[in-house]
């Protein structure tokens, strides 16, 4: 069986040095040198790169089984969130999905969108000053500041507003561990008595805190509030009639946490300074959202005529997609791609390499909100875009993202041109998640 090219790399760590300096760039070079189906070591780890969409549809979604979340990657991330539905694996996490989905139905997820747009009315407050003085606001920041309120008010009802500043500092410092961990391949747990380690401990710290606080409020309260957390309190399995126990619920609850403000609020940073860039893409967005509103603030119902808010949300996440890779262990030897993945390695599957891959793509480093439209979209393989994933594993929060998403930049545009500082360069930064480097000062020029 053919084995597949790839670099040498270093005679200790493989590309790991070349991760660490450029990620994105390392991973670009890798599949236009060596194809759709790169060999490579990662530090201890021997990997395959898979690029091309049938072999992303094979590991995300054919041969699912024999691709698991039984990965370094993972492991680290149970650090944080415990077996959420992001980390945990097999049984566990089919029963955990089954427990959760009816919380995420397509009319319960609408049914937030009220909540939503108060949220973004209250940003949009909030920067009237700063609009009146031509003050930059930090956009990036804005942005986890607000959809952090809108994913606390979504799964407990009520506002996380008082902790709002500790958590929003817990993630950061997470987030940076967590990807510095990684790529130093720091694998022990966070328990040694230095101050590296105490951060860490201390940010967990205060987040389980805060959500233990919550559920046990809401166990003492008992009732049904109609919020995500109480779907979760209340569900049952079908099987055996049993409920999620309080870890199980905080393990969740911080999943949705994390993965539904920090992705969210990545990929609106991306298209507000893609928009920024890209004055025709921003003349078309405040065209859709005056002909659609005519100056009042969107609801449901209109989420379906932003067709064009939509795509440029999808185009930013195909650009600079939240989480770069996706990485599985493989059970069984198998061949991907007409190249051998013996059992032992690890595969990985890159949304942002796939989703610039030119051959699915035409120009795919530029911003072209229309390949998202209707008729393009159809044409396309299903997995060359991938930014939830795929396959039985894909994002269970995928439609409240993308509706917050939509609502956001409807509401915001009506209001504003988002120009960025003078002096600021765009450039990608890749942590946890791929955010644009420091904290994206912006200058808000009104609407007339």
């Amino acid at each position: 069986m053919t084995t597949a090219p790839g670099p040498r790399g270093h005679l200790l760590m493989g590309i790991l040095p070349d991760v660490r300096r450029d990620a994105l760039g390392c991973l670009g070079r890798m599949h236009r040198e060596y194809g759709d189906v790169v060999r490579y070591r990662l530090g201890p780890l021997r990997s395959h790169l898979i690029a091309h969409p049938d072999g992303v549809k094979h590991v995300l979604q054919d041969h699912v089984k024999n691709y698991t979340k039984d990965h370094i990657a993972y492991r680290m991330g149970r650090w944080i969130t415990g077996d959420g539905l992001i980390t945990s694996t097999g049984d566990f996490w089919l029963r955990q999905r089954r427990l959760a989905q009816p919380a995420f139905h397509r009319q319960r997820i609408a049914g937030m969108a009220a909540g939503m747009i108060r949220r973004i009315e209250e940003m949009l407050q909030r920067w009237e000053p700063a609009a009146a003085s031509g003050t930059p606001v930090a956009l990036s920041e804005e942005m986890l500041r607000l959809t952090l309120g809108i994913v606390g008010d979504a799964l407990f009802g009520t506002s996380v507003e008082a902790q709002a500043e500790q958590v929003g500092r817990a993630f950061t410092e997470l987030s940076q561990q967590m990807a510095e961990r990684f790529r130093t391949f720091r694998m022990l747990p966070p328990v040694l008595p230095t101050r590296y380690d105490r951060a860490f401990r201390d940010a967990r710290g205060l987040l389980r805190g805060t959500v233990q606080g919550i559920i046990e409020t809401r166990r003492k309260r008992g009732d049904d509030t109609g919020d995500l957390l109480s779907m979760l309190m209340l569900a049952r399995d079908e099987d055996t009639g049993e409920g999620m126990t309080d870890e199980q619920l905080v393990s969740e609850v911080m999943t949705m946490l994390l993965a539904g403000h920090e992705t969210t609020a990545t990929a609106l940073s991306w298209a507000w300074a893609l928009l920024a860039e890209h004055p025709e893409a921003e003349a078309h967005l405040h065209a859709e959202v005056d002909a659609v509103l005519g100056g009042r603030a969107p609801t449901v119902e209109d989420v379906p005529r932003l067709g064009y808010t939509r795509q440029v949300v999808e185009e930013a996440m195909r650009l600079y997609p939240a989480v770069i890779v996706l990485s599985r262990s493989v059970k069984e030897d198998d061949v991907v791609g007409g190249f051998q993945i013996p059992k032992g390695t690890t595969v990985d599957v890159s949304p942002y390499v796939t989703q610039r891959h030119p051959d699915f793509w035409e120009e795919p480093d530029a911003f072209r909100p229309e390949r998202f439209a209707p008729e393009a979209v159809a044409k396309r393989h299903r997995f060359a875009y991938f930014p939830f994933s795929g396959g039985p594993r894909q994002c269970i929060g995928n439609s409240f993202a993308l509706m917050e998403a939509q609502l956001v930049l409807a509401t915001v545009a009506q209001r504003y041109r988002l120009r960025e500082a003078p002096g600021f360069t765009l450039q990608p930064d890749s942590q946890l998640t791929l955010r644009p480097k420091g904290a994206l000062p912006m200058v808000l020029e009104r609407r007339s």
